[in-house]
């Protein structure tokens, strides 16, 4: 694909710009990864993709802009060297970018990574040259390409569970002059034709880390991938696998969060009105609100973490000042309402007391002193998977 001498122009300044900034806030202090941010032209993944608008719609739902080069080029550009999640797709429709409208609400199903997470994600993985890699969840192709650029197309696998989404993908690739392993296949299965590989790194979180994802790495292989839960706790996860098969490795800090995998995604559950209605008219008063899983704290989102592994099932969602937790395994709910006095009270109905559950390891991550997710260990064995503290019990994750 030929551009225009001044699109190209102002691209690789844009780029070179983009890689200073990230460079300079410590996101790209790896030379051959700034290398690859100076080469790879982002903009050729990114035709057309969605921005937030200022205000939100009638209904309160937030306001989404198409933005492409036929609509304004200067801001697309612009937009593609930002270090910005760029939302390419809503609920597995594929956008018309020939002809886009504005969308109202939606649940994002693709985009393309901020750039600064996805070098992050292959540092922190210490993908190196020689490396035989996985990526699970091509998405635009982008961070793919950088993997290309720093590797070898020969050394790069990718997958991706949309078919839309890769074609796209393969396009840019080749475009570019790239041509790793692609395939359409859920990520939860890894890639076998492939396998084994050094490293997997996915760009999507699962709830567990999948056993197979394990058997296709080599012994002495490295694993990085996020953890998340219905709950939308997120933890990022850097295993080293053992020739057992057995894997190792520690929490890593910050909050980061992806897109689950489509197989892994929260259930619907209804109307939280209608699990509310069983439940016993006598409330306790809740000795943790639920600002300590909810606030806009880095404590906060690890504890969500942390709290979804007690309850794994659950789900929250607010109307008005109530808070619901629904978990439809279990059939359990529970409601908190605000007393009018700072504090909360809670009702619970069905087998698991899941605020009770929950305050349970509020008050043991308390007693530990409150620690940080670089603290704690995942050990997966055994076909179980678990988190470990020197000072916090055991806590299970879902089993895979």
């Amino acid at each position: 694909m030929t551009l225009p001498v001044d699109l190209d122009t102002d691209a690789a300044r844009l780029r070179a710009v983009m890689a200073e900034d990230l460079a300079a806030c410590g996101a790209l202090d790896d030379p051959g990864w700034r290398a690859a941010v100076e080469v790879v032209p982002r903009h050729r993944f990114v035709p057309g993709f969605y921005l937030p608008a200022d205000g939100r719609d009638g209904q309160g739902l937030t306001l989404w802009q198409p933005v492409t080069a036929a609509l304004d080029q200067g801001r697309w550009l612009a937009a593609a060297y930002s270090d910005t999640t760029l939302i390419t797709q809503f609920d597995g429709d594929e956008p018309d970018w020939e002809h886009p409208a504005e969308r109202h609400g939606g649940a994002p199903t693709s985009s393309s990574t901020l750039p600064s997470l996805v070098v992050r994600m292959w540092a922190d993985a210490d993908v190196r040259e020689g490396h035989t890699v996985l990526e699970i969840g091509t998405g635009t192709g982008y961070s793919t390409a950088l993997a290309c650029e720093r590797l070898g197309s020969a050394g790069v696998t990718s997958v991706e569970v949309d078919p839309h989404r890769l074609e796209r993908a393969a396009s840019a690739l080749h475009d570019c002059g790239y041509a790793p392993t692609l395939a359409v296949t859920d990520g939860l299965y890894g890639y076998w034709p492939e396998a084994p590989f050094d490293r997997i790194v996915a760009a999507c979180s699962f709830r567990a880390v999948p056993p197979v994802l394990i058997a296709q790495t080599r012994p002495g292989g490295k694993i990085l991938l996020t953890l998340s839960g219905w709950l939308y706790g997120y933890a990022r996860v850097l295993l080293t696998v053992a020739g057992d098969g057995t894997a190792e490795g520690r929490l890593l800090g910050g909050t980061v969060s992806f897109m689950s995998a489509r197989t892994h995604a929260a259930p619907a559950f209804g109307n939280p009105a209608h699990w509310a209605a069983g439940l016993p008219g006598e409330a306790r008063v809740a000795r943790h609100g639920p600002e300590r899983i909810t606030a806009a704290t880095e404590e906060a989102f690890h504890l969500r973490f942390l709290a979804q592994s007690a309850v794994p099932g659950a789900q929250l969602t607010t109307v008005g000042d109530v808070v619901h937790l629904v978990d439809v395994i279990s059939g359990s709910t529970a409601t908190l309402t605000p007393d009018g006095e700072g504090g909360w009270r809670v009702r619970e109905g069905g087998p698991v007391r899941l605020w009770e559950s929950v305050e349970r390891v509020v008050d043991v991550h308390d007693a530990a002193g409150r620690p940080g997710p670089e603290t704690f260990t995942l050990c997966v064995h055994d076909g179980g998977q678990h988190l470990r503290h020197p000072r916090m019990p055991c806590l299970p994750l879902p089993t895979p």
